[in-house]
């Protein structure tokens, strides 16, 4: 059954329901057009996915293109909540959209679930009941690059990010942990293409090693220029910027690169193995990262609709705090805010055919939760 098919039979047999108390109506806020499509494709593919294969009739779907625009984001939120009446929001990618979306859409009473951003805030002092993150808080996964580093010897690193929440979380989380010294640190633009300034300054910068974060077409126009300027120095990354999707744009540039990870595609459990696979049928392409963060999101989703009337929202609450699904990444549980507790992996770059893709060669941090959860009130 592929997308479209998935789509319209979700969407029927929603109609076919009429009243939505024993079912749940999802309104999917994502990036499907622009320089960050890719993810938001893989996050909706995954979610569908998960939807289809639970095989329930009462699960409608709305999905819409956030375009990468927090005003656009906004208006979507607030068409979802006031016209379509959904019960719960999913989705969004950037974090920038998260902070303009979140606060006022858990307020009113909506669930949302995060397939990806996971700014500070919210899971601090901003933290609230209704929302959960079943991907990561955004300083995790460079955390574990930052306590990569210190396994690796690097003692001298640059690092770069660019400037929105999700670029000054990765940077914090990235410091953290790493017992180092500092060459250089900088902000780059949201979007930017051209890094010959940035290259320039790591060049100059007497640095041993590099740390960056620019997802989605960010981090493929860096590689390549980086590949092309003759800097030899080693790479280090979280997943974010050496994913599926944008390897195989990259291609040898990236061979060898260690990111870290909460997935991986070789993670050997039954869950994850089975989703791989079914993914593949369906898509015709191997997944990402944020396409299994969609799929865990749905299972999430559907392991509480299973067990409790969304209407009651104090009940759906606690079926989504137990978390009772099994998940890509085998392990799972959420912290008193609402944020998965979980172990982050170190995998590198290889190429198996014609096919780059990532291989898990270590572990970074192990039952590991963020910083940010003794703020939080909850």
């Amino acid at each position: 059954m592929k997308l479209r098919s998935i789509l319209a039979a979700a969407s029927l047999a929603a109609m076919a329901t009429g009243a939505q108390a024993e079912g749940v109506k999802v309104g999917m806020i994502t990036t499907l057009s622009g320089g960050g499509a890719g993810l938001g494709v893989d996050v909706r593919d995954g979610f569908m996915l998960a939807v289809a294969q639970s095989g329930r009739d009462d699960i409608e779907v709305v999905i819409e293109d956030d375009q990468r625009k927090p005003d656009v984001a906004v208006q979507l939120a607030d068409k979802m909540i006031q016209s379509e009446k959904v019960d719960v929001l999913t989705g969004i990618i950037w974090s920038n959209l998260a902070m303009a979306v979140v606060p006022g859409a858990v307020a009113q009473g909506v669930f949302y679930l995060s397939p990806n951003a996971g700014p500070s805030p919210l899971a601090g002092a901003g933290c609230h009941e209704n929302y959960f993150n079943v991907a990561w808080q955004n300083d995790n996964l460079h955390e574990a690059a930052g306590a990569y580093a210190n396994t690796a010897g690097y003692s001298n690193i640059f690092i770069l990010a660019p400037n929105y929440p999700a670029g000054t979380d990765a940077l914090n989380g990235f410091k953290r942990m790493y017992e180092g010294e500092l060459s250089g640190e900088t902000y780059t633009k949201l979007g930017q293409t051209d890094y010959a300034a940035e290259i320039a300054q790591i060049r100059a910068s007497g640095a041993d090693s590099v740390f960056f974060f620019l997802p989605g077409g960010m981090g493929i126009s860096f590689l390549k220029q980086y590949a092309d300027s003759g800097v030899d120095l080693p790479i280090i990354g979280p997943a974010f910027s050496f994913d599926q999707g944008i390897l195989q744009a990259v291609g040898a540039a990236a061979l060898g690169v260690k990111n870290t990870s909460q997935w991986s595609k070789d993670l050997d459990n039954e869950a994850n193995v089975a989703f791989v696979e079914s993914f593949q049928a369906e898509y015709g392409r191997l997944p990402s990262l944020y396409a299994s963060q969609g799929f865990d999101t749905a299972n999430l989703m559907i392991s509480a609709v299973e067990a409790a009337d969304v209407n009651d929202k104090d009940a759906f609450r606690a079926a989504l705090e137990a978390a009772d699904f099994a998940s890509t990444r085998g392990d799972f549980a959420f912290s008193t805010n609402h944020h998965p507790v979980q172990d982050y992996y170190v995998r590198e770059v290889i190429q198996e055919g014609d096919v780059f893709t990532n291989k898990i060669v270590g572990t970074a941090l192990t039952d590991h939760a963020d910083a940010y959860v003794s703020e939080c009130a909850m």
